[in-house]
């Protein structure tokens, strides 16, 4: 069992941002019409506080070192496999975009697909899928097969207005399973996203809360545990910061667990927006990525409520026929959350090659 909580009070910059006088004004008069606890998804929210990709592709940085999730498996001592796979899941926090920004809310029925291909020949395979709007949901499938590796996720952000602060609660799970170890799986719930100082004060991203138990954190750090679930015995304490030098301790001894400075992404192969389906998340927000890489916020007004209207005027249409809408490659498993369709599919490489040989529903 792991305990962990998360604290990123930024010290170099690169989560902050400082409005102008007309940004600010246009959040104040967002902010004018809400309340506290507001849930933010129904709100419009201005282009400039967009991260230009969709929230089903942000979902991959934590996919950024597979290795580190490949080798845990190779490990045979339980807990020492245990520590493994702790350290995969401390290794995407850094990933972030500069300043404080948040990622599209998918569309329903909005997907995303990639790969990764390794240097031993093996390759990863990701789909992601919005299978419900009111809630938003997110479902997600990442699997390496001659890896023996599989994780499955579902993922609820709640947006809330908090005063001088809004924050992303993110609810649902994720599972991590190896495949050639029958009834293993480990359970991650992620980190709470806070934006703070969006009154007064300089803007900046936070992580908080507990991750998985519970904890006490420091400036831009993580402190956490490790114990037998049986016995409640520390085995392992977690310190450090993840922007920076992640370190374990056992006893007396203190080791690096992950080094951000050193470590490398591995790039994801993504297909061209040309060859991707209309619903896709690049191709199907290119135009509102286009007009933010240029720093264009007319257009990007624009081009975000031309896909969004284009949505209510098919969900419209849907719900005039009486049909509901049907995920395309997730289903759900009868206990909240949502299950892979690859019994319909026989792989998730076959997810990837499929088209669509009728129009989305």
């Amino acid at each position: 069992m792991a305990d962990a909580k998360v604290q990123n009070i930024p010290v170099d910059g690169e989560d902050t941002e400082v409005l102008d006088e007309g940004t600010k004004s246009i959040l104040m008069g967002i902010i004018a019409q809400l309340g506290k606890s507001t849930d933010l998804h129904r709100v419009t929210l201005p282009t400039f506080v967009l991260e230009p990709r969709s929230m089903l592709e942000r979902i991959t940085d934590f996919m950024s070192h597979p290795e580190l999730i490949i080798k845990a498996n190779q490990i045979e001592d339980p807990v020492e496999r245990f520590v493994a796979v702790t350290r995969y899941y401390l290794s995407g926090w850094h990933i972030k975009p500069k300043g404080v920004k948040k990622p599209y809310n998918p569309i329903l029925g909005e997907q995303f697909r990639a790969q990764w291909q390794f240097a031993d020949g093996t390759e990863a395979f990701y789909v992601a899928e919005q299978v419900s709007h009111h809630p938003p949901i997110s479902a997600f499938y990442y699997a390496s097969p001659e890896n023996n590796l599989s994780i499955i996720g579902d993922l609820l952000p709640k947006s809330k207005f908090l005063g001088n602060s809004a924050a992303t609660l993110m609810q649902g799970e994720i599972r991590v399973s190896f495949t050639n170890r029958p009834g293993e799986d480990y359970i991650i719930t992620m980190p709470n996203v806070y934006a703070r100082g969006i009154l007064f004060g300089t803007m900046l991203l936070e992580l908080g809360d507990v991750a998985s138990g519970f904890f006490t954190g420091t400036y831009n750090g993580i402190s956490g545990k490790i114990k037998r679930e049986s016995t409640g015995e520390c085995l392992y304490e977690i310190s450090g910061k993840w922007s920076d030098e992640i370190y374990i301790k056992k006893g007396t001894k203190k080791d690096l667990l992950f080094d951000v400075k050193t470590s490398t992404i591995h790039p994801k192969v993504v297909a061209s927006e040309e060859q991707q389906e209309p619903n896709e998340s690049r191709r199907l927000w290119s135009k509102l990525t286009a007009a933010l890489r240029i720093n264009n916020q007319d257009v990007a007004s624009v081009e975000k409520n031309k896909v969004e209207e284009d949505q209510r005027a098919r969900t419209k249409e849907r719900e005039d026929r009486g049909h509901p809408h049907v995920p395309r490659y997730f289903e759900p498993n009868g206990n909240g959350g949502f299950d892979i369709k690859l019994k319909e599919y026989a792989s998730v490489s076959a997810i990837m090659l499929h088209s669509i040989a009728s129009p989305i529903n």
